[in-house]
């Protein structure tokens, strides 16, 4: 009869746990990512600017 391999079967576990690991840490990152941007939606940069309005100060060429 085969002896069992006990290393290859510690070493499946950690590998697993690694895995399980990165795969939370995303999560956790992801999760803040779309919270931040639901509290504070300018912070990925995207400023909506209407440059096409003439500002109300300045008076009409016409």
């Amino acid at each position: 009869m085969a002896k069992p391999n006990y290393s290859f079967a510690k070493r499946q576990r950690d590998l697993a746990k690694e895995q399980k690991k990165e795969e939370k840490l995303q999560r956790k990152k992801v999760a803040a990512d779309e919270e931040a941007g639901v509290l504070n939606p300018d912070a990925e940069g995207e400023v909506a600017t209407d440059e096409t309005e003439t500002p109300k100060d300045q008076a009409p060429d016409a």
